[in-house]
């Protein structure tokens, strides 16, 4: 049971980390990149959202093998990282699933 819930908040941390990094990458980097011909933020906070989104995918599968998730709940997972604030969402889910675990 402890696995389990340090399963999920390790998985809730990264996802709300991945999350932060899409939407700066997303919505400030690429702007100044484009906009106004400043590259380096893209540089970097595309480096530190790959980093972020690698980690995602290995904590993923990590859920999918230690709390049993259904493959169509890790499918759905993965999708909604592709997705701005997806991430956020998935979050607030996960936050349930982890107070259920805690009141077993």
């Amino acid at each position: 049971m402890k696995k389990q819930i340090s399963v999920i908040k390790n998985f809730r941390v990264i996802a709300f980390s991945e999350g932060i990094s899409y939407l700066v990458l997303l919505l400030i980097a690429m702007p100044l990149k484009y906009a106004f011909k400043i590259p380096e933020p893209v540089k970097y906070f595309g480096w530190l959202h790959g980093v972020l989104f690698v980690l995602y995918g290995i904590l993923l599968l990590q859920a999918f093998i230690v709390l049993k998730w259904s493959f169509v709940k890790t499918l759905v997972a993965f999708l909604v990282s592709l997705i701005p604030f997806g991430t956020f969402w998935l979050e607030t889910k996960l936050k349930k699933e982890q107070v259920e675990l805690e009141s077993k």
